[in-house]
């Protein structure tokens, strides 16, 4: 059984090189609601990944594990949407190349540069 500590509303991948070192990270979003804001949450980097037939489970180096829909692949707010945004700029401000996965994308083919505990 499956340790599930996201299952965000919405999610993308995010490929991250730095100094020739690959990283993928999720960045899962959610919708607000009455009582709360929307928000986001990335994940610690793409360690392995699994799938059945709705969903992948993109397993952490921290251990986390997000249970992202096959079906919802984007970014829920425009909110969400600029705080993303806002990651790349800061990336690229320290020699970082950060970009968007595309949906069409093998997950299960995705390995990280970085190695646990690195």
């Amino acid at each position: 059984m499956r340790n599930i500590s996201e299952t965000p509303e919405n999610w993308v991948v995010m490929k991250i090189v730095t100094a020739g070192i690959t990283t993928y990270k999720v960045f899962g979003s959610w919708r607000g609601g009455y009582l709360s804001g929307d928000y986001w949450r990335l994940n610690s980097g793409i360690k392995d990944v699994e799938e059945d037939d709705d969903y992948f489970y993109f397993n952490g180096f921290s251990g986390s594990c997000y249970k992202c829909s096959k079906k919802h692949y984007g970014i829920a707010t425009t909110y969400c949407w600029s705080v993303f945004d806002s990651m790349i700029e800061l990336g690229l401000s320290k020699g970082a190349d950060v970009v968007i996965m595309d949906k069409d994308t093998n997950w299960l083919n995705l390995k990280s540069d970085v190695i646990e505990n690195g």
